[in-house]
């Protein structure tokens, strides 16, 4: 997602840092950004001038002190307490003056924000996967999120020619908490033998979905997609619907993770991905 978020950053003007704990790994989504701006030129979908001026506009930084920015927009881990550490200690960096933003899919952004001095400039800006395709972003405001704050996003999404849906602090926020049956339902299905993986997919794609359930949590993450399901699930005091699933979960032990891994529902390339 953090790939995804920059590369759009970077194509619509902004200076965009890209950083992660592990330098190797930014290294590796810039040049994952550069063969995507590539692979646009060569569908007639982008000019070399304007891949170089994107390209020029993303730097990667080597420490989280060089985060001194007007906006951080998180993608970490779905770990309250990762997040709260993060986000204080950017706070500190930028003396209380930048916008923080995190792509919770479904962290209360009101708790998030207990751990910083300025509340205020906490929001949640979620994007959708694959940012570079997916138009909504919802722009979620916390119980002490400032009302320019929450503008000030809408703006910024609008200017990367996204779709800004406001909505309140809640679970799972508006998309993830109408979708989560998509994913939770078809696991059922699975678990009670009604039909195997490829044909759930096949004939939901056949209903109009561009992607099946599980090829979705494969693009997704399966740990990713069974964190937020989790978390919803204990948001909403253990409410039935949203129980998370044992096969999900014993995928996740395994470490078949989706596509990310080579293995999940199904079997992938790493290399040709």
């Amino acid at each position: 997602m953090g790939q995804g978020i920059a590369q759009v950053c970077a194509m619509s003007g902004y200076e965009t840092k890209l950083f992660d704990i592990d330098v190797t790994l930014s290294e590796r989504a810039r040049a994952a950004i550069e063969q995507n701006f590539t692979n646009a030129i060569a569908k007639g979908k982008l000019a070399e001038e304007d891949k170089q001026k994107a390209l020029g506009r993303l730097t990667i930084a080597t420490a989280v002190s060089e985060l001194k920015v007007d906006l951080v927009i998180e993608a970490v881990v779905e770990n309250l307490e990762v997040k709260q550490k993060l986000f204080a200690e950017l706070e500190k960096i930028n003396d209380g003056k930048a916008i923080l933003a995190t792509n919770t899919s479904s962290i209360s952004i009101t708790q998030i924000a207990t751990s910083l001095s300025k509340p205020g400039r906490f929001v949640g800006l979620h994007f959708f996967n694959p940012a570079t395709l997916m138009k909504l972003v919802e722009v979620v405001g916390g119980s002490a999120t400032d009302a320019f704050v929450v503008a000030v996003m809408k703006s910024f999404a609008a200017s990367l020619n996204k779709i800004a849906v406001e909505t309140k602090d809640s679970p799972g926020f508006i998309v993830n908490r109408v979708a989560r049956q998509y994913y939770v339902e078809a696991l059922k299905l699975l678990e009670e033998g009604v039909a195997d993986v490829e044909s759930i997919d096949k004939l939901m794609r056949s209903a109009g979905f561009k992607m099946g359930p599980f090829e979705l949590m494969d693009l997704i993450g399966i740990d990713v997609n069974f964190a937020v399901t989790s978390s919803m699930y204990h948001a909403l005091h253990q409410e039935p619907r949203f129980r998370p699933s044992q096969i999900q979960q014993q995928k996740v032990t395994a470490g078949d993770l989706g596509r990310k891994t080579g293995k999940g529902f199904y079997e992938y390339n790493v290399k040709n991905e």
